[in-house]
């Protein structure tokens, strides 16, 4: 018995193109937000093919944009009685899925940038005390500007640390972050 094509809704065309959209906007695949969202949509699970069919995509597309789901934990295979190919369903607890994803892709980046400032304060702190004025002088510059990069990516650091932690995101810190930014010259309110 031939399953019926399941054509979108207008509402999941909608969705699916806001969310390939947004998740390209971060430096994702177009695709993978569009999958998803007809996934996350759908109330039961869908084939391979049913996806390509809905999002008229390739069946190379589908399957690669499938699996890197899969490894993001997004999407998951599950079992359909009576049928042989793989169905799909999408991760449906969204703290999860976001979590996940600040976990392994922005905690990460944020790590090896406090590495790096961590190297160029190391480097630059041995022209601090060169014989040459300028050098010092440009040493010093840098080295207090790489201080305050290096202070950003450890609250950031922090900031995700406790969002992931708490699912809850203490702002103070930041603010405080920026206030001394503003510096004395700025008028207080």
């Amino acid at each position: 018995m031939a399953k019926e094509k399941r054509a979108l809704w207008p509402s999941e065309a909608a969705v699916s193109d806001v969310l390939g959209r947004l998740i390209e906007f971060w430096g994702f695949k177009r695709n993978m937000g569009r999958i998803w969202a007809v996934l996350f949509l759908s109330p039961e699970p869908l084939s391979a093919e049913d996806l390509r069919l809905s999002l008229k995509l390739s069946s190379g597309a589908v399957s690669m944009t499938l699996n890197e789901l899969l490894r993001w934990g997004v999407v998951r295979k599950v079992w359909v009685q009576g049928e042989r190919k793989d169905f799909f369903t999408a991760e449906v607890q969204l703290w999860r899925m976001i979590s996940r994803v600040l976990n392994e892709r922005e905690k990460t980046e944020i790590v090896a940038a406090i590495e790096a400032f961590e190297e160029a304060l190391a480097e630059v702190s041995k022209l601090r005390h060169s014989p040459d004025p300028k050098t010092r002088e440009r040493a010093e510059l840098q080295y207090e500007r790489i201080k305050q990069l290096l202070e950003l990516a450890k609250l950031g650091k922090r900031l995700i640390d406790t969002l992931l932690a708490t699912a809850k995101l203490d702002a103070e810190p930041l603010v405080r972050f920026l206030l001394r930014q503003q510096g004395p010259s700025s008028p207080s309110s």
